[in-house]
């Protein structure tokens, strides 16, 4: 079987050590789904199991509805799990959520007052959703050239690049603020990596202080990225002072925010079309299996 498709919920059985219990009324009946119940307290179990807040029941109980939906087609259709593979998920789960522990996982399904057999029949019933969502709509996902267009033309933002910039830093210590002048000095005869090397504290010091191709919000403070932003490029900053410690900045190069072109977005048009069109086959397999079986909401 596709490894995708076991590893669908791996982050399900670590979610049982750590989701709260959501203030949900569990007695009564959800909704039914053909001959077979969805109770409130399957729903609370599943909102725990996931850790979605109570804000989300209706939520939640949908999705058991095309959970079930799922599972009973998987059934019509003769689609069966062995149970080595579904051992095989299980000792994955173990290892990856449990520390390898099996004892860890028997005490989190105690506190959770969830027997095994129903948890390992959830694991399957997980297993046999994914297994059939993959041959009912994934494997069935295409993206034309057409609407891979339409895609780019109708949604520029998604493919936005923000600007970046290529900056050398010296950052001198508190302690070694009295140095100011003596750097400033030094840069009219020596070049700016070479006095970097020497009196910074920066973590590229060794570099010559070069932050190369960089967004600066995401590795500068704002009060840098403001200064960097104002920079012509090929200048030098004043010194400014963060707490007690001085940057020296040079702007090298700078490349401004646009829009990729389309030969550079194209795998992102791609999966943002096939995500589209995923979505839509499986609202149109949802709705044929709705209309095939009966299903009341409580």
């Amino acid at each position: 079987m596709n490894r995708r498709i076991i590893e669908i919920i791996a982050a399900s059985a670590a979610l049982l050590l750590q989701a709260p219990v959501p203030a949900a009324e569990v007695d009564g009946i959800a909704a039914t789904v053909g001959a077979q119940s969805i109770l409130r307290s399957d729903v609370v179990n599943e909102m725990r199991r996931i850790g979605a807040d109570e804000s989300r029941f209706n939520e939640v109980r949908n999705a058991l509805i095309d959970r079930k939906l799922i599972v009973k087609a998987a059934s019509d259709a003769k689609m069966t799990l062995q149970d080595w593979v579904v051992d095989n998920r299980i000792r994955e789960i173990v290892d990856t959520a449990f520390e390898g522990d099996r004892n860890k996982l028997v005490a989190a399904l105690a506190k959770q007052k969830l027997p095994y057999p129903e948890w390992r029949q959830r694991i399957k019933d997980d297993m046999v959703v994914g297994a059939m969502r993959w041959n009912v709509v994934d494997k069935n996902v295409t993206a034309s050239p057409a609407e891979l267009r339409a895609e780019y033309e109708a949604h520029p933002e998604r493919y936005r690049t923000d600007g970046t910039a290529t900056v050398s830093v010296i950052l001198l210590k508190p302690q070694d603020a009295g140095k100011r002048a003596e750097v400033a000095e030094a840069l009219k005869e020596k070049p700016f990596a070479e006095l970097a090397k020497k009196y910074s504290a920066d973590s590229r010091a060794k570099e010559g202080g070069l932050w190369k191709d960089v967004r600066p919000q995401e590795v500068f403070r704002p009060e840098i990225c403001d200064e960097i932003a104002k920079m012509p490029v090929g200048t030098l900053s004043d010194w400014i002072d963060l707490e007690g410690w001085s940057f020296l900045l040079r702007k090298e190069s700078e490349t401004s925010s646009g829009t990729k072109s389309f030969a550079d977005a194209y795998e992102e048009i791609e999966a943002n079309v096939k995500q589209e069109n995923a979505r839509k086959l499986y609202l149109e397999w949802i709705e044929r299996l709705k209309s095939e079986t009966y299903i009341k909401v409580y």
